[in-house]
């Protein structure tokens, strides 16, 4: 459950804005009896103190899903297992299964109505290898029915629900607690005695709106235009950025490297094009305007794929080079650190590192 700071360390701080483009993700552990990490609880953040405010709970859970795909469960998780807040709108929809199954923990929430199509959803989920974990559990509780497919139940430690299961102990706050907590049999723990939850940032990518709205319309289509949806991708930075980071994750596991956009969609299925799209463009439409550095960047990537009728290139995406040229000012990151997430052919990631490449010139 995303607890909230105690009162006093919120009013001691001065809120402020978020630079545009920045997102937010906390993360709280949840550790055994040994006192080792399990995993953690990742929760949305809109700026370093205003961490679990927010006015619509499903765009909350969206967004932190979306930024755990941008920053990457190895770097949230380093391997433990991800705690994801599942509201209705996440668990209907397949956003979650955007995530890797053997990484991921599916906290279904109280406020989550039990229904015949949320008992199957969460069926289907567990049976393709997610865990299932119910938050905030009490006795009588309207989920109930979930209790035999739930491998975690989360008891508040303040309402004393009797262990059963594997327990997980939230808002453990002393030692004492702990010490209690663990006594009765509960498994996992989580409170502020352990941690506090941690803020980590990551730069987003400002998004053409328009793009947004016309990849929801193609996938939307009863027949698939795969050259459609190649074309918009090259329109939108943050969508190509995106695409080719999640091919990367651990979802995929794939070995070789990507050739092309359309290699890359080619490599990722129409079902999972669709589910893919409809999460990323929900997210971004009504985001930022385009910058001046989004205009070079795409301006660079039309000038190389031109160039590619002039000149030898082996058949590797010059408009994917031109588009990547400027990421590194685009994520406010170095382009090493950015082209370890993105699995590009060698003389593609060369050329972007000024290292020997066909598709660099030499120089004296």
């Amino acid at each position: 459950m995303a607890s909230s700071a105690p009162q006093s360390a919120l009013s001691s701080q001065p809120a402020t804005s978020p630079p545009p483009g920045v997102r937010f993700v906390a993360r709280q552990p949840i550790l055994t009896a040994e006192e080792k990490v399990f995993g953690y609880e990742l929760l949305f953040c809109d700026g370093v103190q205003n961490c679990f405010r927010h006015s619509d709970p499903d765009a909350a859970a969206r967004s932190t899903l979306d930024s755990s795909l941008l920053l990457g469960l190895d770097v949230l998780c380093h391997g433990r297992y991800a705690f994801i807040n599942c509201h209705r709108d996440l668990l209907l929809n397949d956003y979650v299964t955007l995530l890797p199954a053997k990484q991921t923990v599916l906290e279904i929430l109280e406020t989550v109505e039990l229904d015949s199509t949320i008992l199957a959803a969460c069926k289907n989920l567990r049976e393709a290898g997610y865990l299932i974990a119910l938050d905030d559990f009490v006795g009588n509780d309207p989920r109930e029915a979930l209790v035999d497919m739930a491998d975690l139940i989360k008891v508040d430690l303040v309402k004393r629900l009797g262990p059963r299961h594997r327990m997980v102990a939230e808002k453990v706050e002393t030692r004492e607690q702990f010490q209690w907590t663990r006594e009765m049999g509960f498994a996992y723990f989580q409170g502020f005695f352990f941690r506090e939850p941690e803020v980590l940032t990551t730069h987003d990518i400002p998004a053409n709106r328009l793009n947004y709205v016309l990849m929801l319309q193609v996938v939307s289509q009863p027949e698939l235009n795969l050259r459609k949806i190649e074309d918009l991708i090259k329109g939108e930075v943050s969508i190509c950025y995106r695409l080719l980071r999640y091919l990367n994750s651990a979802a995929f596991g794939f070995t070789h490297e990507i050739h092309s956009l359309r290699h890359a969609l080619g490599l990722l299925g129409e079902r999972e094009i669709r589910r893919w799209v409809r999460l990323v463009a929900t997210l971004g439409a009504g985001q930022y305007a385009c910058s001046e550095v989004l205009f070079s960047a795409l301006a660079r990537a039309r000038f190389c794929e031109l160039l590619g009728t002039k000149l030898p290139h082996g058949g590797s995406d010059l408009f994917l080079l031109g588009l990547m040229s400027m990421m590194d000012v685009i994520l406010n990151s170095r382009m090493e650190d950015v082209l370890e997430k993105v699995p590009l052919e060698p003389q593609i990631r060369d050329a972007l590192l000024s290292r020997p490449s066909p598709l660099r010139t030499s120089t004296a």
